[in-house]
């Protein structure tokens, strides 16, 4: 079996910047002035410096998060976690528990949402958002094929112990 490859959406890197963008147009266009048939731009506007900073901020994110070409691969036996710089390989041999389902604070719609699964000698939980990556009903897919391979688990809660 071939493995799947699931590249990582930049969408909302997209709509951050080109809504800065808009914003940033739409004021410079409110505050110019139009003077003798000419427009004139208020260089002097710190509202304008603040916008203009988000722009090139959310722009310089893209572009950063293009060049990482993140993606998130399953193949027979292993997970692996790559970008352009590092590869995590992680076999299935590792994981303690695999959980399949949803965030509380993650309000989006859908049944599963984030899959969490621990790694030996690791203390940090990996979490996978569906939502960030293409095809999220063949990610669910494959992500049941590996959850029928390794050992189920309840994600851990924290408990609030109260003194006695």
């Amino acid at each position: 079996m071939p493995p799947k490859e699931f590249k990582y959406k930049l969408d909302f890197y997209y709509q951050q910047a080109l809504i800065y963008l808009v914003t940033l147009i739409l004021y410079a266009g409110v505050k110019g002035s139009f003077i003798e048939n000419e427009f004139t731009l208020v260089f002097r506007d710190p509202i304008l410096y603040i916008i203009g900073f988000f722009v090139v901020v959310a722009f310089v994110t893209l572009v950063l998060n293009k060049i990482r070409d993140r993606k998130l691969i399953v193949e027979q036996g292993s997970i692996i976690f790559q970008h352009k710089f590092t590869r995590r390989e992680i076999p299935f041999s590792d994981i303690e528990w695999f959980h399949i389902g949803r965030e509380r604070s993650v309000q989006t719609a859908g049944r599963f949402q984030v899959i969490v699964f621990k790694v030996q000698g690791r203390r940090r939980l990996y979490r996978i958002r569906v939502g960030r990556y293409e095809r999220e009903k063949e990610l669910i897919a494959e992500m049941e094929r590996v959850a029928a391979k390794v050992p189920k688990g309840e994600r851990q809660r924290f408990r609030v112990r109260s003194k006695v």
